[in-house]
């Protein structure tokens, strides 16, 4: 027996890599199933879990339970820091981003959003809720609220929506600075699954934040879900 020869599975694994890589198998897409696999492979099932559990180890695949095994996307990096710049962090990763508008309406403030903004329980804001994705993969749903009083045409200002710094500088003057984060684990509501396109029994990263103007008075409360296969969070000092 060579002692060198690579274990059958490894070399499953090693061509189903490829193809990952050669976009046979895009990020999100669902791979043949084990009886599948092993009939390509001509090997037994066992052998096919090794190579899925060592691709899943590696990150490229993810096992849904009861729905198959996906491929996984590259984690994308997050910084936390002081300024709101999600948009300029994604294109320098490499990634395409793109948006869709679920809503843009104005709502009367609840408890969170008027203590988020310092405001009255039932004043005016503007909810922009968009979802965004990455190289055409959903990734986040994020709701951004803004008090009417200080921004009293910002609904209207649907064609600037993809850039919410830069709607808020360009249009206002307003800085766009994170004045505060907090981050929880939840498990996917059905209407953010679907969108998200994530099992139902799948976590999410619910992530709240404050943001201020360059005076520090508060101009957004944004509540975004991210996908939690996909999003690392980093908090810098």
């Amino acid at each position: 027996m060579d002692e060198n020869a690579v274990p059958v599975y490894a070399q499953i694994a090693e061509e189903l890599r490829q193809n990952i890589q050669q976009g046979v198998y895009r990020v999100g897409d669902k791979l043949p199933t084990e009886v599948q696999l092993s009939d390509r492979f001509r090997v037994n099932r066992h052998t096919v879990r090794r190579a899925i559990a060592l691709l899943k180890s590696e990150g490229l695949l993810r096992v849904d339970q009861g729905r198959g095994t996906f491929v996984a996307g590259i984690p994308i990096r997050y910084p936390i820091g002081q300024r709101v710049r999600f948009n300029e962090t994604l294109t320098a990763q490499g990634f395409e981003t793109s948006f869709q508008l679920l809503r843009n309406v104005e709502v009367p403030a609840d408890a969170s959003v008027a203590k988020g903004l310092e405001l009255a329980i039932g004043d005016p804001v503007a909810v922009i809720e968009r979802l965004t994705f990455a190289d055409d993969q959903p990734i986040s749903i994020s709701a951004g609220h803004f008090p009417l009083k200080r921004f009293p045409a910002i609904l209207s200002q649907e064609p600037r929506m993809w850039s919410i710094s830069n709607l808020l500088r360009e249009v206002y003057g307003c800085d766009h600075i994170r004045r505060s984060t907090r981050v929880s684990a939840r498990v996917v509501n059905p209407q953010d699954a679907r969108l998200l396109k994530l099992p139902l029994n799948y976590p999410i990263l619910l992530v709240e934040s404050i943001n201020v103007d360059q005076d520090g008075k508060p101009v957004e409360y944004g509540v975004t879900r991210f996908r939690g296969d996909r999003m690392e969070l980093v908090f810098e000092n």
